[in-house]
């Protein structure tokens, strides 16, 4: 196989699928990785990790006074990070498991050069390598990336998910964004109105990973995260539409994926609220 033939291979590999509800829901009983949360997925991206005995080594006992490390074949680059990378490691783990992680954002704190960007940029690379699937619409797909479970509702539907298809109950309960639900009120209630689409995440296309730059105290805002009224919009649809909203924000891109921002704590972010 030559370089085009490997690129095209590649290319047409990485194209977005779509399948009916209950072709999801079919694929949910054989891929757990259908159903699975961000950090369920990232982890299965890193992959397992070598047990080094560093007694073993002179060099390495001096490092990490001869205790057992782990080492992740994902992170191999990155030398002298093991106690770092095994906290995000930990972190994910915790966060998989629906634990008060799930909740909370990792931040890298470190000296300059201390390689968090690097770390960051890797996570992200990794996120690249599981796929997501998508809720769509009438040939749109969800701008904010609504998972299809999110259609579901705990109370009422766990039981039969877990009986029929496996997905346990704490992947329910999804809140759907505006959008999904404009589109259910439009199909009447009929969910098998809606598509699923396989959509691998992408650092270049801005899908399931975003991130914010550093800007000028003075001008930036909110919407640079959680995106704005479209005014090209406003022509036709009201205001208060959810296909007048522009769902441009890093928070909205990178749902279900990885959102990363560089120097958090330096800056503020001014928001007016009016009563």
């Amino acid at each position: 196989m030559n370089i085009f033939d490997h690129y095209r291979q590649r290319y047409e590999a990485a194209k977005d699928e779509e399948f009916t509800l209950q072709e999801f829901l079919t694929i949910c009983r054989q891929d757990r990785s259908a159903y699975a949360n961000a950090a369920e997925r990232l982890l299965m991206a890193i992959g397992e990790p070598v047990m080094v005995d560093t007694a073993l080594e002179p060099r390495l006992s001096r490092l990490f006074s001869n205790r057992v490390i782990a080492r992740y074949p994902a992170f191999e680059e990155f030398y002298g990070m093991e106690d770092a990378i095994e906290q995000i490691v930990s972190y994910l783990k915790h966060a998989a498991q629906g634990l008060e992680e799930k909740k909370q954002i990792l931040y890298l704190l470190g000296p300059v050069g201390g390689g968090k960007s690097s770390l960051a940029e890797r996570l992200k690379a990794l996120m690249q390598r599981v796929p997501i699937y998508v809720l769509s619409a009438n040939g749109e797909r969800s701008p904010v990336n609504d998972h299809p479970l999110c259609l579901f509702n705990p109370q009422e539907d766990a039981q039969i998910l877990q009986k029929e298809y496996g997905i346990p109950t704490r992947y329910l309960g999804t809140i759907m964004s505006p959008w999904a639900a404009k589109r259910l009120h439009e199909f009447g209630g009929d969910i098998t109105k809606f598509r699923v689409v396989k959509v691998w995440p992408s650092i270049l296309e801005q899908v399931a990973i975003a991130k914010t730059e550093p800007g000028d105290e003075n001008n930036q805002d909110i919407s640079a995260l959680v995106g704005k009224v479209d005014i090209r919009k406003l022509e036709h649809y009201a205001q208060n539409d959810p296909d007048a909203y522009g769902y441009s924000g890093a928070l909205c891109r990178a749902n279900q994926g990885l959102w990363s921002s560089s120097r958090c704590l330096k800056r503020r972010l001014r928001c007016c609220i009016r009563c």
